[in-house]
C-alpha cells in the first residue's frame, strides 16, 4: 500500500496534497474535539508548579531523543525506551507514543534533514486528534495502545458523508482501512483518511507494512506530512505552513502549540 519507511536514502518531500489533507484534517479537528469532556478526566489538574507556556513559534523543542540504529529491524521505537519513560510520566503520555514520536522524529532528522522537527510537535498533533491514541469518540470505552503499539479498538472516525458539518468524501480504498466502501473515515492515532494515508503512510514498526492505527507508523507518516515540500520547522514560517498542512485552522495551530509547548517543558498538555 505504501513504500517502507524512509531509513536507507532521504525521500522526496511531499506531492503537493496538503490542501485535501488540511480540509480533511479539519474535520478531524471536530471529531477530536467532541472529546473534550472525556479528556478533562484525563488531563491534570493545572497546579502551582506548572511552568507558564510561552506563545511563540515554533515552539521551543522537547528533550531529544538519544540516537539510535533506526536501520535495525524491528520495532527501534522500542530501543528509547528508557528516555521515554520519565517524559511519559511526567507528561501523561503513553510510553509507547513518546517512543513513537522520537523514533519519528530521529527517522526524520536523517531522511529530510532541513525538516528540524522535533518530537513534541508529532506530540501535539497526537494530543489533539486522539490523546495519543486513546480516544474513540466513546466516554466510557477509552481506546489504549496495545503491546504492539495498535490502537485498541481500532480508532474510526466518522463517515465523512457531508452531513452536518462534515466534507463529502466518497471511497477511495474500497473499505480497507476504514471498513465502509461508501464513504471514507479518518482512521488511527493521528487520524489520517485513506486517500492521504497512501501518500504519506510508512512503516516505522518494520514489520512490512504501514498501518495507520500502529502508532509507530502514524507517526513517521505524520512526520512525512509535515516535512513534505521541503518545510523548515525550525522556523515560524515553516513550522505555521506544516501544521496548516495538517489542518488549515488557525485555532488548530494553537492547540498544537500549547501542547508542544507544554511537552517541552515536561509537563501535560491541558486546555
Amino acid at each position: 500500500m505504501t513504500s517502507p519507511r524512509p531509513r536507507r536514502s532521504p525521500l522526496a518531500a511531499g506531492c503537493g496534497c496538503a490542501g485535501i489533507v488540511g480540509v480533511v484534517a479539519a474535520i478531524v479537528l471536530i471529531i477530536s474535539l467532541t472529546g473534550w469532556l472525556f479528556s478533562i478526566f484525563q488531563s491534570p489538574v493545572p497546579g502551582p508548579s506548572r511552568q507558564p507556556v510561552p506563545t511563540g513559534l515554533p515552539p521551543a523543542a522537547a528533550q531529544a531523543p538519544p540516537l539510535i540504529d533506526v536501520h535495525a529491524p524491528g520495532r527501534t521505537a522500542n530501543n528509547l525506551a528508557e528516555w521515554a519513560a520519565p517524559i511519559a510520566e511526567q507528561t501523561g503520555i503513553d510510553p509507547q507514543a513518546v517512543r513513537a514520536y522520537g523514533n519519528a522524529a530521529l527517522i526524520a532528522a536523517e531522511s529530510w534533514p532541513t525538516c528540524n522537527l522535533a518530537w513534541n510537535t508529532l506530540a501535539g498533533i497526537g494530543w489533539v486528534e486522539t490523546r495519543h491514541g486513546t480516544y474513540s469518540g466513546r466516554t466510557f470505552d477509552p481506546a489504549r495502545l496495545d503491546d504492539n503499539g495498535f490502537a485498541t479498538p481500532p480508532i474510526i472516525g466518522p463517515a465523512l458523508d457531508g452531513s452536518g458539518s462534515f466534507a463529502r468524501i466518497t471511497d477511495t480504498d474500497g473499505g480497507a482501512l476504514d471498513g465502509d466502501t461508501e464513504f471514507d473515515r479518518a482512521v488511527g492515532p493521528m487520524q489520517f483518511i485513506p486517500s492521504s494515508w497512501r501518500i504519506y503512510g510508512r512503516d516505522a514498526d518494520g514489520d512490512g507494512r504501514a498501518n495507520p492505527q500502529q502508532i509507530d507508523d502514524a507517526a513517521l507518516s505524520a512526520a512525512n506530512l509535515l516535512c513534505a515540500n521541503g518545510r523548515d520547522l525550525a522556523t515560524e514560517q515553516g513550522w505555521r505552513e506544516a501544521v496548516l498542512s495538517y489542518n488549515r485552522s488557525n485555532d488548530y495551530v494553537v492547540s498544537v502549540r500549547d501542547a508542544a509547548a507544554n511537552y517541552a517543558l515536561n509537563q501535560p498538555a491541558h486546555r
